[in-house]
């Protein structure tokens, strides 16, 4: 049970370009709709579990915790709706990369020889993914690459952040990231709409077509968050990250099968060298040892 509920939440992740995608075709931008989605839970879990508005001021970290799901959020379900799926979650799935770095820097944690031999076969997965004929230097080359990569940095420090922050309650830091989903969505499409980068949204006399779209996901966000709650607590960290790489499985076949992304030899040399370093440091955190300090990036997901 405690794999399956994983595989749900990876399940959930993996296709959620589906509604967002539907959601953008009735006349809602998907930062708007991140940001509806999202302020309805925290209204709902707000009410229904008052207790955990306490917890920001016992846990004043939990605001930065807030601010780094948030940012994640925003950044992948834009970035699934504008470009190639697979590149985009490839390009998100770099949390080798960025764990390793981002645990250097906030928690002392140098880093050993595997994980810089991690960190190199990450890039060297980037470098393929990005190379395309058109581009003479492998960098991100159009806005939902930036934004995947920018999302993936941001779900490494939601990690980092979760670290530090795990003598709070599960509960709470749940709220949290539900808080700033919806905070930092609402800012990036007040902002953007202000500066003509992002649609207005549409009034509700002119159709509701994206509702019962959006209703679905915000159901499925909360059960896949529930899903990994019961999951990660059940399962190792190790076997968590393994089971959660699914969401590459499940978004590349959605993606192909409804010509929202294309494979091809690059993309399949490159994705392996990502999918690789990923399953390397899955496993690095079974020995126990240092690497399991440098390695933890998946302890839960911001949904």
């Amino acid at each position: 049970m405690p794999a399956l509920a994983l595989v749900f939440n990876a399940f959930v992740w993996g296709v959620s370009w589906i509604p967002f995608r539907q959601i953008e075709a009735h006349g809602l931008h998907p930062v708007w709709a991140t940001c509806l989605i999202y302020a309805v839970i925290v209204l709902a879990m707000g009410w229904l579990r008052r207790h955990v508005w306490r917890a920001f001021a016992a846990w004043p970290g939990l605001v930065l915790l807030a601010l780094a799901a948030g940012l994640t959020n925003v950044g992948f379900n834009w970035a699934v709706t504008q470009g190639d799926v697979v590149r985009v979650v490839l390009l998100f799935y770099l949390m080798p990369l960025w764990s390793v770095l981002l645990a250097w820097l906030l928690l002392g944690e140098r880093p050993t020889p595997s994980a810089l031999a991690r960190m190199t076969l990450a890039l060297a997965g980037v470098a393929v993914v990005l190379k395309t004929p058109e581009t003479d230097w492998p960098v991100p080359a159009s806005l939902p690459d930036w934004l995947g990569v920018a999302a993936g940095f941001s779900f490494a420090l939601t990690n980092i952040l979760l670290r530090r922050l795990r003598g709070a309650p599960g509960e709470s830091r749940a709220f949290a990231m539900f808080c700033g989903c919806a905070g930092v969505a609402g800012l990036t499409a007040v902002a953007g709409t202000a500066l003509s980068a992002i649609a207005a949204p549409p009034p509700l006399a002119a159709g509701a077509g994206w509702v019962p779209w959006a209703a679905l996901l915000g159901t499925g966000f909360v059960f896949a968050n529930i899903c990994l709650q019961y999951g990660a607590a059940r399962m190792t960290a190790s076997a968590t990250s393994v089971i959660m790489l699914s969401e590459v499985l499940f978004a590349s076949v959605s993606s192909v099968a409804l010509g929202a992304a294309t494979l091809d030899a690059r993309i399949w040399a490159g994705g392996a060298l990502i999918v690789l370093a990923a399953l390397w440091s899955s496993f690095a955190r079974t020995n126990g040892g240092e690497d399991d300090r440098h390695s933890r990036i998946l302890e839960d997901k911001p949904s």
